[in-house]
């Protein structure tokens, strides 16, 4: 049984073939080297939770999409133009993921969204000045144990 393995696999891909992506990695995100310049715009996979029925397997995926803000100082007052940019970049390679999975490349392979999905902005969940969106999907696979 490759299922987990495939759709981490497929979504690598998919992440790497996003022309708003730079890197993708997988994992913990504490073991990410952050501070490398050359690594955004970047996406961060993680799974966390899964349940199992009759035919297929339901597993939660979160990805990260991340990307550094060009902080100006000269008018701490106005919007930060860069940060909003950033977000809404990350928005877009969140959204373009998403709909692969709801009717595109990666639900005609048979990894599929059915529910909508969770995002989540945010500008100051780490040290250096990051700025994205997370996502969570439920992505149903199907079971490929044979029984004896």
């Amino acid at each position: 049984m490759k299922s987990l393995l495939n759709l981490t696999n497929a979504i690598k891909a998919e992440l790497t073939n996003n022309k708003l992506i730079n890197s993708v990695t997988f994992g913990n995100i504490d073991e990410v080297e952050l501070l490398k310049q050359d690594i955004y715009p970047l996406a961060h996979v993680g799974i966390s939770t899964g349940s199992i029925s009759d035919a297929t397997s339901e597993i939660e995926v979160s990805i990260l999409f991340l990307d550094i803000v060009d902080v100006s100082n000269d008018n701490e007052e106005d919007f930060n133009d860069s940060e909003i940019y950033k977000l809404n970049n990350m928005l877009a390679a969140a959204t373009k993921t998403t709909q692969e999975l709801k009717r595109g490349n990666l639900y005609e392979q048979g990894y599929q969204v059915e529910e909508d999905a969770d995002v989540e902005f945010f500008s100051d969940r780490f040290e250096d000045k990051l700025a994205g969106v997370g996502l969570d999907l439920n992505i149903t696979i199907q079971n490929s144990v044979d029984l004896c």
